[in-house]
């Protein structure tokens, strides 16, 4: 697994620890929308190593960004919609947007969306459960409350 990878799989694994959302939901249900701003860059960069010599497939099939989301679906077996973005900077908007057009169509109705992005010696991740009902201490779909859960997450503003 790149790094990349590991680290969608990981903050996944803390984001749905003691839930059991593909009973509440099931697993065609639950989407997965996630987004960066360097696609599977880091991924690219060692496979490019390998083709010095003898490429790796190995390596190769981690040489698109939405790999992360497959590797997530197979642990929980999730098999709802599922899209990742690339984009410059984090896009609150275009998250918002996308995963409530999908709760609208009810093509889903829980959904793991967030940023994850890996790069050399830097990486972050804010992943967070959007779920199709209210529940206690959550909080509204809106992209001023993504925005921010993005800038808590990254130390930008205080509580």
């Amino acid at each position: 697994m790149d790094n990349l990878c590991k680290l969608g799989f990981l903050t996944t694994e803390i984001l749905l620890e003691g839930r059991n959302i593909h009973e509440a939901y099931g697993r065609t249900k639950t989407g997965i929308v996630l987004s960066n701003a360097n696609a599977s860059l880091d991924a690219d960069i060692a496979y490019f190593e390998t083709v010095k010599n003898i490429p790796s497939p190995a390596q190769f099939v981690y040489t698109l960004p939405n790999i992360v989301i497959g590797e997530i679906s197979i642990r929980h077996g999730f098999k709802g919609e599922n899209a990742f973005f690339v984009s410059e900077e984090f896009d609150a908007g275009l998250l918002e947007f996308y995963v409530s057009d999908l709760f609208k169509r009810k093509s889903i109705d829980c959904c793991i969306a967030g940023w994850v992005d890996f790069l050399g010696e830097s990486y972050r991740a804010v992943l967070y459960l959007v779920e199709n009902r209210s529940a206690a201490r959550s909080l509204p779909w809106t992209t001023e409350h993504i925005n921010k859960i993005y800038e808590l997450a990254n130390g930008k503003i205080n509580g």
